[in-house]
This record gives C-alpha cells, sequence and structure tokens, in this order.
C-alpha cells in the first residue's frame, strides 16, 4: 500500500505540474524532469512525434541537456528501442545492457550507451493516437515493477492530453502571432502614401513574423526591391500574383528550415505585398500621367505662344523659313522629353542635349559648316532645359544661317551661374540685331531662366546667356 500510495502522490504531483503551463517546450521540460524524479531514474528522454514526417523527435531531456546537442535526435516508429514501444503501443523494458539489444539506435552526441537499464512507454491520447514516448534510464542494472510500469504509463496517457492542450495552444499563439503581422502590414500599406514605405514594412514584419535572418522583395523584372538582413541557409520563395499573373517573389531566409504554417504565413503575407505592389504602381502611374499632361500642356501653350509671335513678327518673313523655324523649336522640346523618358528621371543632361540638338541643326541648315562644342556636366529640371534647349537652338540656328564657316559652342559653370556661348567667325551682328527668333530667346532667357543675354559683335558674333544653375 505505500508503494502504490507513493505512485498515486507521484502521479498526481506530475500531472499538476505538466497541466501548470499550456507552453509546450515548458510541458515537455517538466516531463522529463517530473517523471525521472517520480521513478527514481537518471534520466528520461522524451520525444514529440512529428506525423508530417513520421519521426519521433527528441524535445526534452533530464540528465542529458538538450541545448548541447549539435543535431537534434530523431527517429521513426519501430526504430530504435524508444521507437519499438511507440510502434508497439506497448512499454518496452531492458534490465541491463541495453545497448547491446539489436534495436538500439546509437546516436553520436546522445550518450545512451552510459545507462544500462530502460523503460520506454507510447504517449497515447484515449483514442490511440500517437503523441510521442518516453523513456527512463538508469546507470545502474535495473528491473522496472510492473506498478512502476503502470505508473509510468499513467503518467504518459496524461502527458498526451497536456501535450495536446500545448499543441492546441501553441497554434492559437501562431494563429495571433500572424493576424498581428498581417494588421500590420495592412496598416502600413493603407496608412503610407509611398510605395517604397509599403515595401520597407512588409519585408521588416515577414522577417520578424518569421524570425527570419533575412528578407526581399524581388520584382517581376528581377529588380530587388528591398533588401534587408542577410541570407542564410534555408531560404523560401513566394510568388506575388495579381490577377492571376505573377508580379514578384518574396524571399526569406533563415538558420532553420521553414514549416508549412510558416509557408502559410508567408503566402498571406504575399498576397498583402502583391495589393500593396500593385496599389504603389497604380498610384504612381496616376501621378505620372497626371505630371505627362501637365506638361504637354505646358508644352503646347509654349508652342501656340511661339507661332503667335512669329505671326506677329512685323518684319517680313518667307512663311517656308517660319515654319522650318517653328519645326526646329517643336523638335528641341520633343528632344528634352525624349531624354526624360530615356532616363526615367526628373532631370536632364544638357550635354546630351545639345549634342542631339546640334546635329539636328547641323544635318538641316548646317550647309557644311564645322562646328566644335565644349559641354561640361550639368543637370537641369526638365521645366528648365526645355527653355534652355529652344534659347540653344535658336542661337544655334542664326549663327548656321547667317554665321561664318566655324562656330563654337560652350557650356561652363561660372560662380554659380550656368553660361552658354555660342560664337562665330562672320561678319557680325549688325548694327541692332533683331528678329523673332532673339525676341524669343529674350523672352525666355528674362522670364523662364532669370538670366541676362549680351550680344557682342567683331570680329564675328558672339551670344552668351548667362542664368543660375
Amino acid at each position: 500500500m505505500d508503494a502504490r500510495e507513493r505512485h498515486l502522490r507521484l502521479l498526481t504531483e506530475t500531472i499538476e505540474a505538466v497541466n501548470s503551463t499550456l507552453d509546450l517546450q515548458e510541458v515537455l521540460a517538466l516531463v522529463a524532469t517530473k517523471v525521472a524524479g517520480a521513478l527514481e531514474a537518471d534520466a528520461c528522454f522524451v520525444y514529440l512525434y512529428d506525423d508530417r514526417s513520421d519521426e519521433l523527435v527528441l524535445r526534452a531531456t533530464h540528465g542529458t541537456p538538450i541545448d548541447e546537442m549539435s543535431r537534434r535526435p530523431r527517429m521513426r516508429p519501430g526504430e530504435g528501442i524508444t521507437g519499438s514501444a511507440a510502434a508497439a503501443r506497448a512499454p518496452v523494458m531492458l534490465e541491463a545492457q541495453a545497448h547491446l539489444d539489436p534495436r538500439f539506435k546509437n546516436f553520436p552526441n546522445l550518450p545512451e550507451d552510459e545507462y544500462e537499464s530502460i523503460l520506454a512507454v507510447p504517449i497515447l491520447t484515449r483514442d490511440g493516437t500517437l503523441e510521442g514516448a518516453l523513456n527512463v534510464r538508469t546507470r545502474e542494472p535495473r528491473a522496472f515493477s510492473e506498478d512502476e510500469v503502470e505508473l509510468l504509463l499513467a503518467i504518459a496517457a496524461q502527458v498526451a492530453q497536456s501535450i495536446e492542450h500545448a499543441k492546441l495552444y501553441s497554434e492559437a499563439q501562431r494563429r495571433v502571432h500572424e493576424l498581428e503581422a498581417l494588421a500590420r502590414i495592412s496598416e502600413a500599406v493603407q496608412d503610407s502614401l509611398y510605395l517604397e514605405e509599403s515595401l520597407e514594412a512588409i519585408v521588416k514584419t515577414t522577417m520578424d513574423a518569421l524570425g527570419a535572418t533575412g528578407a526581399a522583395l524581388v520584382l517581376d523584372d528581377g529588380r530587388i526591391a528591398w533588401p534587408e538582413g542577410v541570407a542564410s541557409t534555408h531560404a523560401v520563395r513566394q510568388a506575388l500574383t495579381w490577377r492571376g499573373r505573377q508580379i514578384g517573389e518574396l524571399v526569406a531566409d533563415r538558420e532553420t528550415t521553414f514549416s508549412e504554417a510558416d509557408r502559410e504565413l508567408l503566402a498571406s503575407i504575399a498576397t498583402h505585398a502583391a495589393v500593396a505592389l500593385e496599389h504603389g504602381r497604380a498610384v504612381m502611374r496616376g501621378v505620372l500621367a497626371q505630371e505627362i499632361h501637365h506638361r504637354v500642356k505646358n508644352n503646347l501653350q509654349t508652342v501656340a505662344s511661339l507661332l503667335r509671335l512669329q505671326a506677329r513678327a512685323a518684319d517680313a518673313v518667307d512663311p517656308r523659313e517660319a515654319l522650318e523655324h517653328s519645326v526646329n523649336r517643336i523638335l528641341a522640346i520633343a528632344a528634352v522629353h525624349e531624354l526624360l523618358t530615356e532616363r526615367r528621371d526628373e532631370d536632364v543632361e544638357l550635354a546630351d542635349l545639345f549634342d542631339r540638338l546640334r546635329s539636328m541643326l547641323v544635318q538641316g541648315v548646317g550647309g557644311g559648316k564645322d562646328v566644335s562644342a565644349t559641354f561640361a556636366s550639368v543637370t537641369l529640371s526638365g521645366a528648365r532645359a526645355t527653355a534652355v534647349a529652344l534659347v540653344f537652338a535658336e542661337l544655334l540656328q542664326n549663327a548656321l544661317e547667317h554665321g561664318g564657316d566655324r562656330i563654337s559652342v560652350e557650356l561652363e559653370q561660372r560662380n554659380g551661374d550656368l553660361v552658354l556661348a555660342i560664337a562665330d567667325d562672320g561678319a557680325g551682328l549688325g548694327d541692332a540685331p533683331s528678329g523673332t527668333g532673339l525676341s524669343i530667346v529674350r523672352a525666355l532667357v528674362r522670364d523662364e531662366l532669370r538670366g541676362t543675354l549680351e550680344l557682342a559683335s567683331g570680329p564675328g558674333a558672339r551670344a552668351e546667356v548667362v542664368f543660375p544653375a
């Protein structure tokens, strides 16, 4: 009676201990400690059954710290003595020299051969579902009594329920964690007006939710939109899809493998990422379209103003020549937009712009003249570049039509200003240089560039435009 009372007390204490927490790892650690204490064993190993891999995985120990192991031992039901107990759904006991039994499975980082006896039992739920297995070991030979075997089976039966509850709790906690992560992403996507901020929030939340060492969004053109952290041993990729087409990938890295639950969470995050990416692109397309319409409207108004100015010219103008000049002005504006489109930027490199205009004008009206050019590396916004392009085209066209055989073009920076100079070796400008083209240049330099125009004559002609950089 004394032994049965002691076993009943030990069973009660063990059950109370393992039912005191819903944390799965804490439950397993308490099982190992309490069972070893209840049976006065030197060691206890607790294995949890992974039905996805059909393996028993060592999750907690007493007598041999699991943290010191380089690789977590695992076996299939039927392998090893503990696996045999799990497969048979029945206890297995060896009184001595257990490591010499044919069923014994050796793990290099688990020194089980130092133990003589072993008692292994399956951990089964009430309906017979396998949840795991556990064993107790002693360094001295020992025959466990029938009561001790029954005690260990009773403890294992109660532990199965505790493990089941802990798994449900762990799953609930994981779902809460997932929902919190998705909520943070949704909030970031809705609150941010900028695509880059949304992508940054998605990547950082992915790392936090999955415990990843690194993550990145890869767009459909192969460009990495937002990398964070560092790559690691294991990587998982999840496609970003929008209306049946792939628009990118969400990639995560970490030291350990990704579970099916991790992949499901990544798929949910990828859905939000696809929405954020497509929403951001739509906003950008809208902004871009608005900007394009604005620029087109402004440039059409500029063209209309130039044509009106041409029509109001007091001096007699050859209609064909007036039309050619108007065409060149429109082509100058088009050259600016061509460069903006190629660069996909808001700024224009003036050297590239002037080279294109020079080639166009020399080919059209140059008549074999020698045009040399020296251009400093300078960028201007699209709006200012349009005005500079028109000024450059007017001055160079005038030099090609009325100047000498050699023409020089220079662009330099001087004391915070930009200086555009066009000179030729011709007869000069005459007494009072005028004309529609020159009126256009003066108006653009004064109103658009906030600069000055100076004309010098003899020998040759020189036009110099100075405006703030």
